[in-house]
């Protein structure tokens, strides 16, 4: 394994630690501590200075773990590494079960959560109607990330990690 592939990895886990380590906060700690702030009506802080900068984190920690992912799989295994991967072929379909599920978690970051975080934060104006369809589908979004997250962490680490290619 050469220096570049190895900096590329710890960087890839280091960068999915941020990610998926904000998601279980956010599913497992966040979400009862935010219900029983708002029942006493303390819930402002969280809102104002907490989710900002937690979701910040969370939907760029989600890109950079993508990147690294590919930047790294492209290190081993080239273009065609890269088409095996997501075409689930060979030996490098494990990585490319767990690339497509981080691919699906990504989408749900950026596109379902993130834009609905927005409206429950009111960096875009939205009705109470719209606000609680919005917390329905970051909720329900960010539980399917949970759940993709378990299979994705089995398949980023169980493939193949050598230079299969070169």
């Amino acid at each position: 394994m050469e220096w570049s592939e190895i900096i590329l990895r710890w960087l890839h886990v280091l960068a999915g630690i941020m990610w998926i380590g904000l998601l279980y906060f956010f599913n497992f700690v966040n979400a009862a501590a935010t219900k029983e702030a708002t029942a006493a009506g303390e819930a402002g802080p969280i809102s104002k200075y907490i989710m900002p900068r937690a979701l910040l984190f969370f939907r760029w920690g989600a890109v950079a773990t993508w990147v690294f992912g590919a930047a790294l799989l492209y290190s081993f295994a080239g273009f065609k590494g890269i088409g095996d991967a997501f075409g689930l072929q060979g030996a490098l379909a494990p990585i490319g079960i767990g690339a497509w599920l981080g691919t699906i978690m990504l989408i749900n970051v950026w596109t379902f959560i993130w834009m609905n975080q927005k409206k429950l934060l009111g960096i875009v104006p939205a009705t109470d109607e719209e606000k609680n369809k919005a917390r329905r589908v970051a909720f329900l979004a960010s539980r399917v990330n949970t759940m993709l997250s378990i299979p994705m962490i089995f398949f980023m680490v169980t493939g193949p990690h050598q230079n299969i290619y070169h």
